[in-house]
């Protein structure tokens, strides 16, 4: 349906980009043995909420263990967008999930970067990197996690960002470590409004340096804060399919992406997490043509924004915009 439209990209995990398929072949490349139920029958992620989901993912995750492996998530991922006519990505890596497995960051970093690079001489999509910390790791882990940043500077890794435990764990605990980054030169997001309500989103927005929020879906229960969010242009990384398979809204009739558009909001299409979803960022435009009604003119104003509202340097975003027919 919008296959000809040029896409992209703010908000998806790396390690939760990779397909049963690709996990299964990571676990016979180190000899690895995954759970049969691991899987349904036929084929996909098996996951019964979010906390199981987030053990999934764990587990999923547990297979991509050297430089290599992430190099073929990163590379695999992007070919899977670019044939659906995504020009820009960023890609949310966790250090975390790689020290886990034994890596270190300059690892894990060396990997996805050649992955960006082979996928952009392959097929022309740009990939940059937004690195995360978790924040049910704690304050702690999060600075080892921005110091490690700081060490290795590389011109893909452009932003810094915190998912996890939302409700247990708020954002002004972490504003030294989004400090630092901040001041080294990097832009910022946070998780901030998808199991915890606005008023994790007025504290992230109060206390830390970000120009974009991950989900952000609840600010809708506050009209003030939706107000807000419009007049400071704070773009939201919006992904209604992860917010309807978590649980979070019924369907499509019931999330708040037409709404926080109406209202004036930056609002972008992310897939998050797509095998565990059954979407893409292709599904995601789909969608939101189908169930949203955006035209073509809409859909492309989204990809607009996206480019505009990415962290990737001015320069390189101009061109892309360019290239894309902006």
């Amino acid at each position: 349906m919008t296959a000809a439209i040029p896409k992209a990209e703010l908000h998806v995990h790396l390690e939760g980009t990779a397909s049963p398929d690709l996990v299964r072949r990571l676990a016979d490349r180190h000899g690895r043995t995954l759970p049969a139920d691991l899987f349904d029958g036929s084929g996909a992620f098996h996951w019964r909420d979010f906390l199981h989901f987030l053990e999934v993912y764990d587990l999923a995750s547990s297979v991509i263990r050297t430089s290599e492996d992430y190099r073929d998530v990163t590379y695999d991922y992007l070919s899977r967008c670019a044939a659906e006519n995504v020009v820009y990505v960023e890609l949310m890596s966790s250090p975390d999930h790689a020290l886990a497995a034994g890596m270190s960051y300059q690892g894990h970093l060396d990997g996805i970067a050649q992955g960006i690079e082979d996928a952009r001489a392959a097929f022309g999509i740009e990939g940059f990197i937004v690195v995360t910390c978790v924040r049910h790791f704690g304050v702690e882990r999060a600075h080892a996690v921005a110091d490690a940043v700081l060490r290795h500077p590389h011109p893909l890794v452009v932003g810094f960002g915190m998912g996890g435990d939302e409700a247990g764990y708020r954002p002004g605990q972490f504003a030294g470590v989004f400090a630092k980054l901040h001041e080294a030169g990097l832009k910022c997001t946070v998780h901030a409004g998808e199991f915890d309500g606005p008023e994790a989103i007025r504290e992230a927005l109060e206390t830390l340096p970000v120009e974009r929020l991950g989900h952000g879906v609840r600010a809708i229960e506050d009209a003030g804060l939706v107000a807000e969010l419009a007049a400071r242009e704070i773009v939201l990384e919006l992904c209604p399919t992860s917010n309807i398979a978590t649980g979070l809204y019924a369907d499509y009739g019931a999330h708040p992406w037409p709404a926080l558009k109406a209202a004036g909001c930056r609002v972008t299409l992310s897939s998050d997490d797509p095998p565990y979803f059954d979407t893409s960022v292709g599904a995601e435009y789909d969608h939101a043509a189908r169930h949203f009604g955006l035209d073509r003119d809409e859909l492309r104003d989204i990809t607009r924004v996206s480019i505009e509202a990415g962290f990737a340097p001015a320069a390189t975003r101009q061109a892309i915009l360019a290239r894309a027919g902006f």
